[in-house]
């Protein structure tokens, strides 16, 4: 299992991550969510530290991916860069 750092974010044009990116490339949001729950891969955020986990959540649209919940909104997907 890779552990993969997320540095940048594609969103689609209502603003829904649609693929998380790094030094590493580039997965589809379907994509991460599967190896994340396959235990295949884990992702990350390193703003600041601690680093903090991408996890799979659930909501009324479907699973979705997130950050952990910590102190720091500058760590979570929605603020990344996109590409």
């Amino acid at each position: 299992m890779a552990d993969l750092q997320v540095t940048h974010t594609e969103k689609d044009r209502y603003g829904n991550i649609t693929a998380l990116c790094g030094r590493w490339g580039r997965v589809s949001a379907s994509q991460a969510i599967r190896e994340i729950e396959d235990r295949t891969n884990s992702y990350y955020v390193e703003e600041f530290l601690p680093r903090v986990a991408v996890i799979v959540a659930s909501g009324a649209s479907g699973k979705y991916l997130r950050t952990e919940a910590d102190r720091s909104s500058r760590n979570n997907l929605d603020n990344l860069p996109t590409r």
